[in-house]
């Protein structure tokens, strides 16, 4: 690699982390110019991305949980080739970098500056992306419904926790979902669209989606009585139900409900009843390890024409 130089952005709650001071002054010892900016209001991420951009950084670091990452992943997009993005989770759940083999030790993660990057794709739907997943029905309240004293005490259990907890206020919606040679409606308890695999802090939605084919893997889990009934039992279990799932991949996909539809983009609440969501292909690079299950080795073969 032609200049040894990254500015790490990293969320304010992490700003006395010793494992990520250690791991930076690790990465300076190894002769990087590493440097670090904190995120402490909304709009921080987008202002140091433009920053680093145009003091001449090529290689960014995001310093955070899913919604960091997404924050900063939504404001590098918007400069394409401009810089590659490192991943150092810090969250409750990393449900992105989990899926996708990223190491959760600070020092590790910061190897992955001395992997090339690949290009990943992006969700987008009404003007914002989303890097891992858009959730929705009941798993996204659940999601946007759980306590940070919470998620310090239990870890990603917490969304389970409030999941079994709140049981007595789900309900299903209706919805109609319609793509490119694919139509579903019926009452839905759960939808995902995932360019990541996991959400909810461990939650496998879409187990078998890829970052870099160009498609969004949809998931539905449809609301008939006998599942209302089970639900709780099925919590517990983890979502071990695949084979209750109805499933597709898609470049684009367009959701249409009879009541407000509640999702969240990676941690950012969104509600509309009439949406479309499609899959920016190849608009990110991103340092993931070479092995990680969320790179296609076919990546030119499967991308949609």
């Amino acid at each position: 690699m032609s200049e040894r130089k990254a500015l790490l952005i990293l969320h304010g709650k992490q700003a006395l982390n010793e494992e990520v001071r250690a791991a930076v002054e690790g990465k300076r010892k190894q002769g990087w110019t590493l440097a670090v900016r904190l995120t402490w209001e909304a709009g921080d991420a987008q202002r140091w991305v433009e920053e680093a951009l145009s003091a001449g950084y090529t290689q960014l670091i995001a310093g955070g949980g899913d919604g960091t990452l997404r924050d900063i992943a939504e404001a590098l997009a918007a400069h394409p080739n401009q810089a590659s993005l490192v991943l150092m989770p810090l969250g409750t759940a990393n449900d992105f970098a989990r899926a996708a083999g990223v190491p959760l030790a600070p020092a590790l993660a910061l190897d992955l500056l001395e992997v090339a990057p690949h290009a990943i794709d992006l969700g987008e739907v009404g003007g914002q992306v989303f890097l891992n997943m858009a959730t929705g029905g009941f798993g996204s309240q659940v999601t946007a419904n759980t306590s940070e004293d919470l998620k310090k005490v239990l870890g990603g259990a917490a969304y389970l926790f409030t999941g079994l907890s709140r049981f007595s206020e789900l309900h299903a919606a209706y919805g109609e979902l319609q793509g490119p040679d694919f139509h579903w409606s019926g009452e839905l308890l759960a939808l995902g669209i995932g360019n990541g695999r996991q959400a909810g802090g461990g939650h496998v939605l879409c187990p078998e989606a890829l970052a870099d084919d160009g498609l969004l893997d949809i998931s539905i889990l449809p609301a008939p009585q006998e599942v209302v009934g089970t639900l709780k039992n099925l919590l517990a279990d983890g979502f071990g139900i695949d084979n209750m799932f109805v499933r597709a991949r898609l470049p684009w996909v367009e959701i249409k409900v009879s009541e407000g539809l509640h999702i969240n983009l990676d941690g950012e609440p969104l509600e509309g009843d009439n949406l479309r969501f499609t899959a920016r292909a190849a608009a990110l690079r991103v340092h993931l390890p070479e092995n990680s299950p969320l790179l296609s080795t076919l990546q030119s073969a499967n991308r949609p024409g």
